[in-house]
């Protein structure tokens, strides 16, 4: 798949043939009725997105990429294939990404960042890794203050955390440890601003910010006993893993919340465990 500029040599009823370059008349290029969006005729040279058809045919049709090759955009997985996958560059056909240019492993329907570019045989391809173009078409943060929820897309994920491109072209940095659940690549996440940085970025988490994160956990863990008759089997023991699979909370938050219901004397200890103290506790 790729993109040129080649000359119409004969037309017919199906449509428009254009010179393959081969010197060869059977070479040349077969541009359909239905793949033209405008009026061509002998002579002109137009400009075509060259794919193979399902019969592996060298065809051509005027539905250009909505996006020039280096360039980078939010583009839709419409296929998956044991080699890569497809995305939707607004062409007549999609374009192909291979294994090698993923990160991670999108699913169908979702929208990543992706940049074209020619593979080793000229073909046009997709690729997911964006860093660098991302650099480039960013900006420094200006006007932005902690506190402050930036919107955007995941475009990089590493084991220190995850890279987001804003709405406003702010490259945002959110640490593992402000990431409660796992992320996928091309997600759209609004995060609180923890940090500038001197060279313009911002550090962020999707975490809420602890005053609020403490009454939500409470309220959570308090919704949780009420649901149990009142009372629930975990404590200080409790396994860090046990506490995320019924909470989704790490241990120190449980232990932040618990501490927090049971200084109001809405819960209070028991072997194993709290339960709700029915003096004060089921009091909202």
């Amino acid at each position: 798949m790729s993109v040129a500029a080649l000359k119409v040599v004969r037309t017919n009823e199906m449509g428009a043939f254009l010179d393959a370059g081969t010197g060869n008349t059977s070479d040349d290029i077969l541009l359909h009725k239905a793949q033209q969006t405008a009026e061509v005729n002998v002579g002109d040279v137009v400009q075509v997105f060259l794919y193979l058809d399902p019969k592996k045919r060298l065809t051509a049709s005027m539905r250009l990429p909505k996006m020039r090759e280096g360039q980078i955009a939010r583009l839709k997985i419409i296929n998956l294939t044991q080699d890569g996958a497809f995305v939707d560059a607004g062409a007549e056909r999609g374009i192909f990404m291979p294994f090698a240019e993923m990160r991670g492993r999108p699913q169908v329907g979702e929208v990543v960042w992706a940049k074209l570019y020619s593979d080793k045989s000229g073909r046009l391809a997709a690729s997911m890794k964006v860093s660098d173009e991302i650099r480039r078409a960013s900006k420094p943060a200006t006007a932005v203050k902690r506190g402050d929820k930036v919107k955007g897309a995941v475009f990089n994920i590493i084991d220190a955390g995850a890279f987001v491109f804003s709405d406003e072209r702010y490259i945002v940095f959110i640490p593992q440890k402000d990431i409660p659940r796992a992320l996928r690549i091309g997600e759209v996440v609004e995060a609180r601003v923890t940090y500038l940085r001197e060279d313009g970025r911002l550090d962020a988490s999707l975490r809420a910010a602890k005053e609020n994160a403490l009454d939500k956990d409470a309220a959570k863990i308090f919704a949780f006993m009420q649901a149990q008759g009142g009372s629930m089997p975990f404590g200080d023991k409790t396994a860090p893993e046990k506490i995320y699979a019924v909470f989704k909370l790490s241990k120190a938050a449980f232990k932040r919340a618990v501490g927090h219901l049971y200084s109001q004397r809405r819960i209070e200890k028991i072997d194993h465990g709290f339960k709700i103290n029915e003096e004060l506790g089921m009091r909202n």
